[in-house]
C-alpha cells in the first residue's frame, strides 16, 4: 500500500462526505471549516489531480450551468481503492494511536 499525503486523506474524506456535491468550490469550503485553515484553490485542485492519476478518484463533468455562466462542474467521486486506501490509513492511525500513552497524561521525565 502507498500512503497518502495529509491533505490527499483530507480530500479524500471531503469528497467522500460531499458525494454528489464533490466539486472544487464545496470541498475547498468542507476543509476550511473543518481544519480551520485557508486553503487556496491549488491545494484543492493539485491532490484531486494526483488522486485521479492513481485512481483513487475519478471525475466527470456536468451539463453547463447557468449560475455558473454556462461552465459545468467536474464532479469527483471516489472509487472502489480510494475507499480502500482511506479504510486501510484509518486502520494505520488507529493502531498507531492505540500504542501510545494519552496525550492528557501528564509524564515527567526522570
Amino acid at each position: 500500500m502507498r500512503l497518502l499525503s495529509r491533505s490527499e486523506e483530507l480530500v479524500l474524506l471531503a469528497v467522500w462526505k460531499l458525494q454528489e456535491d464533490a466539486y472544487c468550490i464545496p470541498i475547498r469550503q468542507e476543509l476550511i471549516e473543518v481544519t480551520g485553515k485557508k486553503w487556496s484553490f491549488g491545494s484543492i485542485y493539485d491532490p484531486l489531480d494526483r488522486l485521479e492519476r492513481k485512481g483513487l478518484l475519478k471525475s466527470y463533468l456536468t451539463e453547463p450551468v447557468k449560475e455558473r455562466g454556462g461552465r459545468s462542474k467536474r464532479i469527483y467521486r471516489l472509487t472502489s481503492l480510494g475507499k480502500k486506501s482511506l479504510m486501510e490509513i484509518r486502520s494505520i492511525q488507529d493502531a498507531l494511536w492505540d500504542r501510545i500513552p494519552s496525550l492528557e497524561t501528564d509524564r515527567k521525565k526522570t
